[in-house]
């Protein structure tokens, strides 16, 4: 990753087309690098998960900001960031990567669940939540994310009552989890296998969340029934 920090560093500096044309072959240099990472991952994943995305490629997100409807036209991100996608219907939650000196970390979870997912996570959080606070408060959770993050409502969601005691767990719109790495992380020879361990420690929270995601307030599958 050495020659990607070099590049995100200049691009920090030097955000315009001009520069970005006169060094795009540091640009190609980079990008080669991190789809050349991204490949590795996916193979480091599929050996504790089961990953849909297929490439590199189709994992990295391009350097490119779409700017059409933004005030801020700078033309380039000056990170690398992509995801990593979990195979089937019973496997949910989504892993995202960025790398960026001084800022690089990865992200799991649920970024956006649809308004039927978030009221059903909901429901099933309400009806029972130890299975969730045990994974959230337990020492390893901690050591390694800190705590839940993701938006929040500031007031008490729908149908659901302001003094219910998981109001706390029920006001979460998002459900992130987030690790951080030193930049001499980044730069070592171990990073995949640094990232997908990572991304391994999110798996207690991702296999609860797509069991409740995927099962009635019974604990029927939704699955299997549709």
């Amino acid at each position: 990753m050495t020659r990607t920090f070099e590049f995100l560093n200049q691009i920090k500096r030097h955000n315009n087309r001009e520069w970005f044309a006169n060094h795009r072959a540091l640009y190609e240099v980079s990008y080669n690098e991190v789809i050349n990472l991204a490949d590795q991952l996916i193979g480091e994943m599929n050996l504790h998960d089961h990953i849909e995305t297929l490439s590199g490629k189709r994992s990295v997100y391009r350097i490119y900001r779409d700017v059409r409807f933004s005030k801020d036209q700078i033309p380039y991100k000056t990170n690398w960031g992509g995801r990593v996608k979990r195979a089937t219907a019973a496997l949910r939650g989504g892993y995202y990567y960025q790398i960026e000196p001084g800022n690089s970390f990865v992200m799991g979870g649920f970024f956006g669940p649809n308004s039927q997912d978030l009221l059903h996570i909901r429901k099933q959080i309400a009806q029972y939540s130890e299975p969730l606070r045990e994974i959230l408060e337990s020492n390893d959770f901690k050591d390694f994310f800190g705590m839940l993050i993701g938006n929040q409502l500031k007031t008490t969601p729908r149908g659901f009552g302001r003094g219910h005691p998981d109001i706390d767990l029920l006001r979460y719109k998002q459900f992130l989890l987030k690790h951080s790495f030193k930049d001499d992380q980044v730069l070592g020879s171990d990073f995949v296998k640094i990232v997908s361990y990572s991304f391994k420690q999110m798996r207690p929270f991702l296999d609860y969340m797509s069991e409740i995601l995927t099962t009635d307030l019974n604990g029927r599958s939704l699955i299997n029934s549709n």
